[in-house]
């Protein structure tokens, strides 16, 4: 079995250089949508009591037309995808160079990967919104061929509201579903019947243990004059039976013949025999493409992380039921914060996740542990030693900065934008009393070479600033003598239920020291519980099953 992955990068770039060519079985996405929306990851805040005060942005959705927009529309256009190059040239003459442009360059792209990588009996699941999907589903047609569209799933997501005042209320979610070729897989999906169905048409009930049963035709739908006999008195339809003689004595010999009676007891061979099918017995009902059972996740849901685009479980385990079996691969290039691996793994599949933001690995990182202890998975792209932390700083110093405030578990700094800088990247938050308060603690992070008291010194008129208990300072250069002179020199801190409790106020940490695990924060917890992320709950892995029915 080969391994699961997670990579950090663009997912093109890690499409084109780690993902072979048919070695897919189903493939999900989540993309931005071009809403033009800025979407948080949202964090509860001890402080506040209120996770809508807690936050950071995880990535702007909007995309640009720019340098890199024109790059893949011309890769495209000299490409040999000759469809999609007459396609995307139609649909700049239309558009113009515009963000809905860039969006569907960029998404094309991609698109053209995930076609390269899909098995031929594999499947693709776009999920998106009204602003973009029919464009996506003329470069779907474009990539896949339009004779391999399957359904345009409506997703139901919420109930109607009436916020709406110049249109219909917007609840619903596109999932456009594309196979490979006409031998991709698929699995029917069932799901319970609704009770009014069951009240409605399971009306019988002979007290045998079987349960509930509704009555069906015997009939033949077609003529069958070889299925025109007598049995037991009650003539054949007109049609003919369904069954031929030896499938009805089977059928009598295990009771599931309806005989009409009159009220005295006697055969009615005036009405026609039906055939007794036991609710225990259905699958259920058969799901179609309209959603409306799987709800949208809400703040207080078990499952919620507090990520604004994160998805039912329900949802991707339904997606991945239908179109894969245990131990095919799932694929997931905008991974998020880990919906659809997590649905995977619960489902016995390998899985390769993919997202661009070093804060979405290390939530998918810490909630596939939580929820499947033991499970092993690789990790790619995020830093391993300190040279390609060092690449990081230098690449993206605000990824860098959320990957090391992930390596002591604190959480990212509430409304930090790019370019802000409050003297505080990240936030712990503890409890070493018995009151209902929480104690804080201020995380600096450093990735540059030039550091210095001075920053120090920043750091302690922080915590003085915020009323913190402790400051951590996280630094990818060795602090110098006179920084660990001035950290030395602050006041301990002394926790007031711990007797040997006494810890640096100012502690310094090294990116080095973190990655060896020869240093880590030190403060008391009376509670050993993660305050800074919502914990995810322990998993029990599902069994793929079929039931045989008559």
């Amino acid at each position: 079995m080969s391994m699961n992955k997670l990579y950090y990068g663009d997912n093109l770039e890690v499409l084109r250089a780690e993902i072979k060519d048919e070695s897919i079985d189903l493939i999900y996405l989540d993309p931005p949508f071009n809403s033009k929306a800025n979407y948080n990851i949202l964090f509860k805040s001890p402080e506040t009591g209120d996770s809508a005060h807690s936050q950071i942005e995880a990535f702007d959705d909007t995309w640009h037309w720019g340098n890199e927009a024109q790059k893949e529309y011309d890769e495209i256009v000299r490409s040999s995808h000759t469809e999609l190059a007459e396609l995307i040239q139609a649909l700049r003459h239309f558009l113009k160079e515009n963000d809905m442009m860039a969006y569907l360059v960029m998404m094309a792209s991609r698109l053209v990967e995930l076609h390269r990588v899909l098995k031929s009996t594999g499947s693709l699941y776009l999920h998106c919104d009204p602003t973009a999907s029919h464009y996506l589903k003329l470069v779907l047609d474009a990539i896949f061929g339009f004779g391999n569209f399957r359904n345009e799933i409506t997703w139901k997501r919420q109930s109607a509201h009436s916020d709406a005042k110049h249109r219909f209320p917007n609840i619903s979610d596109n999932i456009l579903f594309y196979a490979k070729s006409d031998s991709a897989q698929f699995h029917p999906v069932y799901i319970e019947h609704d009770p009014e169905y069951v009240k409605k048409f399971y009306r019988f009930n002979d007290n045998d243990g079987r349960g509930l049963y509704r009555l069906a035709d015997m009939a033949s739908p077609n003529p069958r004059p070889n299925m025109m006999y007598e049995w037991k008195g009650y003539p054949f339809p007109a049609k003919g039976w369904r069954y031929e003689k030896s499938t009805m004595l089977k059928l009598d010999n295990e009771g599931r013949i309806y005989y009409p009676k009159r009220p005295d007891g006697t055969p009615d061979t005036k009405k026609r025999l039906c055939l007794k099918r036991y609710l225990s017995e259905q699958e259920g009902s058969i799901v179609t493409n309209i959603w409306s059972d799987l709800n949208v996740l809400s703040a207080a849901a078990t499952e919620s992380l507090g990520y604004p685009t994160q998805k039912p479980v329900a949802l991707l385990e339904r997606i991945i039921s239908a179109s894969s079996q245990e131990m095919d691969t799932i694929l997931d290039p905008f991974c998020g914060c880990g919906t659809a691996v997590h649905a995977a793994e619960k489902l016995n599949r390998k899985w390769i996740g993919i997202d661009i933001t070093c804060l979405s690995i290390s939530l998918i990182e810490r909630r596939i542990r939580e929820a499947f202890p033991g499970v092993q998975f690789e990790v790619h792209g995020t830093p391993k030693d300190l040279e390609s932390a060092r690449d990081l700083a230098n690449r993206d110093k605000y990824q860098f900065q959320w990957w090391a405030i992930s390596l002591i578990g604190a959480q990212p700094y509430q409304g930090k934008k790019k370019g802000a800088d409050s003297g505080i990247d990240g936030l712990i938050f503890f409890k070493d009393d018995h009151t209902e308060n929480y104690k804080k603690i201020i995380v600096s992070v450093k990735g540059g070479e030039h550091i210095n008291v001075a920053m120090i010194r920043d750091l302690m008129g922080t915590i003085e600033r915020e009323k913190a208990a402790i400051g951590i300072f996280i630094t990818l250069t060795e602090p110098t003598a006179p920084m660990k002179q001035e950290a030395a020199s602050a006041p301990l801190y002394k926790s007031p239920l711990f007797p040997n409790g006494i810890y640096p106020t100012i502690q310094i940490l090294t990116i080095e020291g973190l990655l060896n695990k020869t240093q880590k924060p030190e403060y008391p917890n009376l509670y050993m519980t993660d305050l800074a992320f919502k914990r995810t709950e322990k998993e029990t892995k599902k069994q793929d099953s079929q039931t045989e029915l008559f």
